[in-house]
């Protein structure tokens, strides 16, 4: 054997203490390798039913925005019909303190003043007369019906005697 011989031998040699110095790291790495692909597999088979939630999930989320979004513009209608009965309101209310300035300030007028005396006077003229003409009717009825009782208890008597 030559010398380069015995060199190749103990390089080989050296290769084989060397691999197996590294089989027992590198059975460990693949060890290490199985069990993470095993919890990936099993975060896999978790995630999946998480996930399907998840978007059932938000898709019951966006079905109530666009029930909210529905019932905003449903109150913005609203609104906007109050705005137009609001200005409404405010127009007649307006309406009425001018009228209510304009009577007042006929009201407030001496010639006003005097036809409304003399309205009150006939007024009061005309109930005073029509009462005077009620009592005069009613003292009539009563001397009529005090005559006819008068007459019946007459009549009575002299059946009687």
């Amino acid at each position: 054997m030559s010398g380069v011989e015995i060199g190749v031998l103990i390089i080989a040699g050296a290769v084989v203490v060397f691999v197996l110095f590294l089989i027992r790291p590198l059975w460990k790495l693949g060890a290490t390798i199985d069990a993470a692909t095993q919890t990936i597999k099993d975060v896999d088979k978790q995630i999946t039913p998480i996930l399907g939630n998840v978007n059932t999930t938000v898709d019951n989320v966006n079905t109530a925005l666009v029930q909210v979004h529905s019932s905003l513009d449903g109150v913005n209608i609203q609104l906007e019909r109050l705005d137009t009965i609001t200005n409404h309101a405010q127009a007649v209310t307006a309406n009425v303190a001018n009228i209510s300035s304009i009577v007042g300030a006929a009201a407030s007028s001496p010639l006003v003043k005097v036809a409304a005396f003399g309205y009150g006077l006939r007024k009061t003229v005309a109930q005073r007369k029509s009462a005077d003409e009620d009592r005069e009717v009613r003292d009539a009825l009563k001397i009529r019906k005090a005559e006819a009782k008068a007459q019946r208890r007459g009549g009575r008597h002299a059946k009687g005697l």
